[in-house]
């Protein structure tokens, strides 16, 4: 049973004959009578009672009408609903990123969303990049955003600005403007302060770990160090006065600009690339489009900062 014959045959039941049925389907009458056949024969029964004055249903015909107008019915909702997810904003996606980076890097992005686009969808998806750009490649989340991806085959990298971990501590009130923005007035005393201790970093961030290999090739090795999950207790710490600690840009400097500064521009600097991945094979819907491209301009927008 095919979902032709199904219409051919509603509309033969509409026109109370083959050939008014065949005029209005612009088919010929051979045709509709073969597909008509067809259907009794897949089957098993007679449809449509013939006479001089048209066709008239049977009891089965009756009952195949009524099963027919309900699925062509469903079938139509489902095609206008696929419709509406290719042409429309509406659509749910995930999100994925670590904390600190969605920070400061989705309030205004959801915040703009939701009053634009209320269609859309977002879900949160939160992991260290590694595992974001794992998760793209696995279909997990739609769209990642990710410190220094690795390049793969499979998805699209897009530059969206750059940042760098460096050496932050929490300067006495009176000393901000006397060192120009940085918390230790020389290189001299940096070191110092990073000898002194405690050195605070996330023991897991690959960056932390290469920015105190380059203080140990300079002979500088602190008494103590601090090990954090991430960079937000690493962050809270630092403000505090705890000690010097190992943070992104970025991250030290949302909400909390007053309060932590760079140790000192001499010191040692790891480069991040903050970018954009997601499948090349993506399902391209224009409420996908819509997501990519805010997530594009959130991020043209911190570049711009």
């Amino acid at each position: 049973m095919e979902l032709t014959q199904l219409r051919y045959f509603l509309e033969v039941r509409s026109r109370g004959s083959l050939t008014a049925a065949a005029k209005s389907l612009r088919v010929s009458q051979p045709t509709l009578t073969v597909a008509i056949q067809r259907l009794e024969k897949d089957l098993g029964t007679t449809l449509l009672l013939r006479s001089r004055s048209g066709v008239t249903l049977t009891t089965t015909g009756r009952a195949l009408a009524q099963d027919a107008e309900e699925m062509l019915a469903v079938l139509a909702r489902a095609e206008a609903r696929i419709s509406g997810l290719e042409d429309s904003d509406v659509g749910r996606f995930v999100i994925g990123c670590h904390e600190p980076l969605g920070a400061y890097f989705l309030p205004p992005l959801l915040r703009s969303l939701y009053a634009k686009h209320p269609g859309l969808e977002p879900t949160l998806w939160n992991a260290p990049s590694a595992a974001v750009r794992d998760g793209v490649v696995a279909r997990d989340i739609d769209f990642g955003l990710v410190v220094n991806p690795m390049p793969h085959p499979e998805l699209v990298i897009v530059k969206l600005f750059r940042d760098a971990v460096d050496f932050f501590a929490s300067p006495a009130p009176e000393a901000k403007r006397a060192h120009q923005g940085f918390a230790a007035s020389t290189r001299e005393e940096a070191f110092e302060r990073v000898r002194k201790g405690p050195l605070i970093h996330a023991g897991r961030v690959s960056e932390s770990r290469e920015l105190l290999h380059a203080l140990e090739r300079q002979g500088v090795v602190p008494s103590r160090f601090l090990s954090c999950g991430d960079f937000e207790l690493v962050k809270a710490l630092t403000i505090s006065g705890v000690g010097v600690g190992i943070l992104p840009r970025r991250v030290a400097a949302y909400g909390h600009a007053s309060k932590i500064l760079r140790l000192h521009g001499d010191m040692p600097k790891f480069p991040d690339r903050i970018c954009l991945v997601y499948r090349a094979d993506l399902h391209k819907t224009r409420a996908a489009m819509r997501l990519k491209d805010a997530l594009v301009e959130r991020g043209r927008e911190i570049d711009r900062e």
